[in-house]
This record gives structure tokens, C-alpha cells and sequence, in this order.
């Protein structure tokens, strides 16, 4: 326990360098006290730290499931202190260290066949013809805005639909809770603050016109069964009854983010599944503008290729040395982006804290979809998922299994 308590302290020091980078913490308060009366830390010595604890891990006695979590995280927090010290790193390398993965460029000839799957697709739903396929399919979206004054509505409907059966499938306590708040003029979409005893705080913003079909994967990922639904159940299993305290902090940059992402990225597959789109369009009938449920399922498998396409955007501007401007119209091509979107991926492709973190919405969805599909036979989506929220998984330990079950990079690249 004294070295989980120092890994604590680490990560709490960490936020003291950059606010926000400790994105939850269920522990004892008086550590984090203590932490915060401390001298003003050096990222430098906080790296250091890290390592320094990673050898002391070999000593410990604690079970190999919680050496290698501890571990992976520690050597990606001793990369973030040398960053956060100024050291030059590849945007590859970078994402390596933090993640466990291993990424390369796509060839963009897998965005060009999504762009005329995606063509194809609106040309079945008879949709207005425009030689620019951006414009086409914004077009086709735009039928299904959400006013602004909707989305609240909208959201609470799906959340209401989505807990009863995550609540029996999941074993989520009863008593947990989600607080919803609407956010004007932010730079994200949704966002789960996780408060510990069972309860979240989620605030989605009115303001990034939301699509009807899209509050299905938001509300998902962000609450049933998703992070809400992770967070409740390690806090219940891990902390609670199995001792676990490295669990009660949660930190960025740090393959528990590839992880609660892909997580989240596969939690209405999980619930739902196949015919999503019908059960939404029913959950939200009466609210809002109505969508084509068989169009909106179609057009989302059709995308993913594209969730990519802000990576490889990214090692463009990171690792290629190209032009800010040229990145900007490279998203806007094969992403299907327009101008606003494509400014906000670009800003935040370009922070130097947080430009990795874009590989955990791209990388954790490839990592973990090909591992929730190759379950055993007879097993559900939701029993196969149950382990992302129940065990503290990482990503070396899921390419281990695909590797176990001959998988691996062929079938990664092959879906």
C-alpha cells in the first residue's frame, strides 16, 4: 500500500502542474490535501518519481493484474513528466508511450471508399445530388438538428431507456445517480465528471448542433454503460470490496484513457446493438425532428474508416512537418469536416499536452471492437463487455488475448 500511496500522490502532484490532468479522484481526501500543500512540484522530478517506483514494483507483493496496471501507468506518467519538462518527442513515439499502442498513417484510399460507401448510401435515401459529398451529407444531417431547447429532453429520454437494462445486465447499484447539466459555449459535446459514491455529473453542450441520432452513442459512452457505468462499477468491485486503491484516481494520458474510450465508443454496441437505430427513433418520438433510424445506423457504420483520419492528421502536423493550412484542408477532405469542425480538431491536434490524447478516441475503438466481437460463442456483447468495466484491463493485456486468439494487426486493419 505504500507504494500505491505514492502512485496517488504522483498523480495528484501531476495535476498541480497541468489543472485538469487528475480527470477523477475517489480517494482520501486528506491526501489530496496534503499534496496540494506541498511546494509547487517539477515535472522533471515527478518523471523521475515515476520511474522510481517502477522499479520498487518488482518488490511489492501485490498480484500481477495490479502490477502490470500500475506499472503501464507509471512509465506513461514518466513520459508525461519528460514532456511536461520540455523534451522533444514524435507524435508516434508519444501515443506509444502513453497508450501501449503502435499507430502508422492510413492510406487514404480506405477514406475514399468510405466516401463512396457513404455516397452510395444517400443516393439509396434519395438524397439531393452535390458533387461535394461534405456538403451532401451535412445536407441530409441538418433534417435531424436538435434545437437547442430539445437536447436536455432528448438526452434525459435516452439515459431513462438506456438505465433499467444496463442496471440489471451490469450489476450498477441502484443507488447510483446522474446529475445532467446544459453547457453553453464549450469546446466539447458531452463530458462525464465522475464524483465518487456512485454519482456523475454530466454536462452536455446545446451548442454544437446535435443530431437526433447521434444522443444515442453520447448518452452511451458518457453514462449507460458507459463511463458512468465503468467508474460506478470499479469503484463497487475494485475499490470498495477488492482494496484496489490505484483505482480511485483517474489520469490522462495514461492507457486507462484508451481504454475508457474505446470503452465508451462500444457502448451503445454493447446495449443495444444491431436495430439501435429503430429503438432510438421510438425512445425519441415526439422530441425533436424525426430521422431515417436505417439511414443514421448505415451512415454510422459506414463512417468509422473516418475516425482515423484525425490521427493521421496529426502526425501530419507533429511528425511530416506539413502546414497548418494544409492539415486543416486534409481534415476537411477525407474527415468530412467543415470549416468549424475542422478548426477545433486542428486547435486541439495542437496543444502539446493534449495532441496525443486524440489517438484514445481513434486507437481505443480499433483495439477493443475486434476483442468484443471475437467473444466465445453464445456469449452476449454485454456479457463479453462486462469485463471492460469490471477488471482493470489494459491495453498490452487485450493485445495479449488477440494475440492468444490469432489476432491481432490483421484484424485490426481488416473490419
Amino acid at each position: 500500500m505504500d507504494l500505491v500511496t505514492e502512485y496517488l500522490k504522483l498523480g495528484l502532484r501531476f495535476d498541480r502542474v497541468v489543472d485538469g490532468f487528475v480527470d477523477a479522484y475517489i480517494g482520501d481526501p486528506l491526501l489530496k490535501q496534503q499534496v496540494a500543500d506541498e511546494p509547487a512540484p517539477d515535472p522533471a522530478e515527478l518523471s523521475r518519481t515515476a520511474s522510481r517506483l517502477s522499479v520498487r514494483l518488482g518488490d511489492t507483493d501485490l498480484p500481477a493484474d495490479r502490477r502490470e496496471f500500475l506499472a503501464a501507468h507509471l512509465g506513461a506518467l514518466a513520459v508525461s513528466g519528460r514532456r511536461l519538462a520540455g523534451e522533444d518527442m514524435s507524435f508516434i513515439e508519444e501515443v506509444h508511450s502513453y497508450f501501449q499502442v503502435e499507430i502508422s498513417e492510413i492510406d487514404v484510399e480506405v477514406y475514399a471508399a468510405a466516401h463512396r460507401e457513404i455516397d452510395a448510401l444517400l443516393d439509396q435515401a434519395g438524397a439531393a445530388p452535390n458533387p461535394v459529398l461534405a456538403e451532401r451529407l451535412a445536407a441530409v444531417r441538418a433534417q435531424e438538428a436538435c434545437p437547442p431547447e430539445l437536447v436536455e429532453t432528448a438526452v434525459r429520454a435516452i439515459a431513462a431507456a438506456l438505465r433499467g437494462p444496463v442496471v440489471a445486465a451490469t450489476g450498477l447499484p441502484e443507488q447510483e445517480t446522474i446529475d445532467f447539466d446544459i453547457e453553453r459555449d464549450v469546446a466539447w459535446s458531452g463530458f462525464n465528471y465522475y464524483l465518487g459514491g456512485f454519482s456523475s455529473r454530466v454536462a452536455v453542450n446545446a451548442d454544437v448542433g446535435h443530431r437526433m441520432s447521434q444522443f444515442p452513442v453520447l448518452v452511451a459512452h458518457e453514462c449507460y454503460p458507459g463511463h458512468h457505468t465503468e467508474h460506478c462499477r470499479k469503484e463497487k468491485l475494485l475499490v470498495d470490496e477488492g482494496g484496489q486503491a490505484e483505482q480511485t484516481i483517474f489520469l490522462v494520458n495514461t492507457p486507462q484513457c484508451l481504454m475508457a474510450e474505446g470503452l465508451g465508443d462500444l457502448a451503445l454496441t454493447a446495449a443495444i446493438g444491431p436495430g439501435w437505430g429503430h429503438w432510438a427513433a421510438d425512445v425519441l418520438d415526439g422530441i425533436g425532428p424525426r430521422f431515417d433510424p436505417e439511414l443514421a445506423e448505415a451512415l454510422e457504420i459506414a463512417s468509422r474508416p473516418l475516425n482515423t483520419v484525425r490521427q493521421n492528421a496529426a502526425i501530419m502536423l507533429h511528425d511530416r512537418g506539413a502546414d497548418p493550412d494544409d492539415v486543416l484542408a486534409y481534415l476537411r477532405r477525407w474527415g468530412l469536416a467543415d470549416e468549424k469542425r475542422a478548426g477545433q480538431m486542428l486547435r486541439f491536434l495542437s496543444d502539446p499536452l493534449w495532441r496525443a490524447y486524440t489517438s484514445t478516441y481513434v486507437e481505443g475503438e480499433r483495439l477493443l471492437r475486434p476483442w468484443l466481437e471475437a467473444r466465445p460463442a453464445g456469449q452476449s456483447a454485454m456479457d463479453r463487455f462486462r469485463r471492460l468495466l469490471d477488471e482493470p484491463l489494459t491495453p498490452a493485456a487485450i493485445q495479449a488475448e488477440q494475440r492468444d486468439l490469432g489476432q491481432g494487426a490483421g484484424a485490426r486493419t481488416g473490419r
